[in-house]
């Protein structure tokens, strides 16, 4: 068994991190998250200071669960005021994963629209259906699967994996990433416009799966995706920056246009700074947690 202890200085809580709404193919089995990463299944659990882990190497995981952030800085340059604060206080630990690009673009390609569960299971159906089997601790696991082999899925097997209207979206993106037309991970070298840009041009892509990519899988900490969550908070608690006729009107519809979206995303990243993606994470599962919509722990809330 692999041990990282973490340092006292650096706050890390793992069930936060896998908790708050940032991946979707972790399950805890029995004080044990069971996870599979690139071809790797392994799991890993957090004892006070200490991460346990079988199967991947510590390498690895200080990677993946972004553990060479300076979380103490980057949560002292977000706290810009009391509501964002009390965040930080009750979610201290959570940090923004080093997801794989591929598997994080699919991911909120299909999460348009849709719950967590209903995401995952999406997510189950197409690596079941296209991935690699995997066997660890007689527990099958399934790779995601990679772009040559959802470029080949016809429409209807891709539909037939519960994605609706988002198959066309998955075969088309995948078409182009597996005919070299669009490298991921070079995106990680573009400036952040730039880079957003060249990921808002694929189909299924839209701002808010540009900036949960950014964020998620490419390092880009500015990155201020905008859900119906995050559009609640603002209007509640950060009103003030805008018209109130603009609060007005997006306060009472479902979903933004892009003008209203963009302007949501450029006010995050302009107060919160280039950690925006961070303040972004903790106020939108504080709110959840507060809502009663994720599963709280005693110790989030005085």
């Amino acid at each position: 068994m692999g041990k990282i202890v973490l340092s006292p200085s650096q706050p890390f809580d793992l069930d936060l991190t896998l908790c708050c709404g940032q991946t979707f193919r972790w399950d805890r089995i029995g004080g044990w998250w069971y996870g599979i990463v690139a071809d790797q299944p392994f799991k890993v659990r957090q004892k006070g200071n200490t991460l346990e882990f079988e199967n991947v190497d510590s390498g690895f995981l200080e990677k993946y669960f972004g553990l060479g952030d300076n979380l103490p800085f980057i949560l002292k340059q977000i706290a810009k005021d009391k509501h964002v604060e009390k965040a930080v206080k009750g979610l201290k630990g959570l940090r923004i994963l080093r997801q794989n690009p591929w598997e994080c673009l699919i991911s909120y390609i299909c999460a348009t629209y849709k719950n967590i569960s209903a995401i995952k299971q999406m997510l189950s159906n197409l690596s079941q259906k296209f991935g690699e089997k995997r066997v660890f601790e007689n527990m099958v696991f399934y790779t995601f699967p990679t772009p040559q082999k959802l470029a080949k899925a016809n429409l209807q097997e891709l539909a037939s994996c519960g994605l609706g209207y988002r198959a066309k979206y998955v075969m088309e993106t995948a078409k182009k990433v597996a005919k070299g037309e669009f490298a991921l991970e070079e995106l990680k070298a573009k400036l952040f416009e730039e880079a957003r840009e060249i990921l808002l041009a694929l189909p299924g892509v839209g701002p808010k799966v540009a900036d949960c990519v950014l964020l998620f899988s490419l390092e880009r900490l500015e990155a201020f995706p905008v859900d119906v969550w995050i559009k609640r908070i603002i209007t509640k608690y950060y009103a003030n920056h805008f018209e109130g006729e603009f609060v007005r009107r997006i306060s009472l519809k479902k979903s933004l246009t892009k003008a209203e979206y963009e302007k949501l995303s450029f006010f995050g990243r302009k107060y919160f700074g280039s950690f925006a993606g961070y303040a972004q994470e903790y106020l939108f599962h504080y709110e959840r947690l507060k809502a009663g919509k994720a599963k709280p722990r005693s110790s989030f809330f005085p």
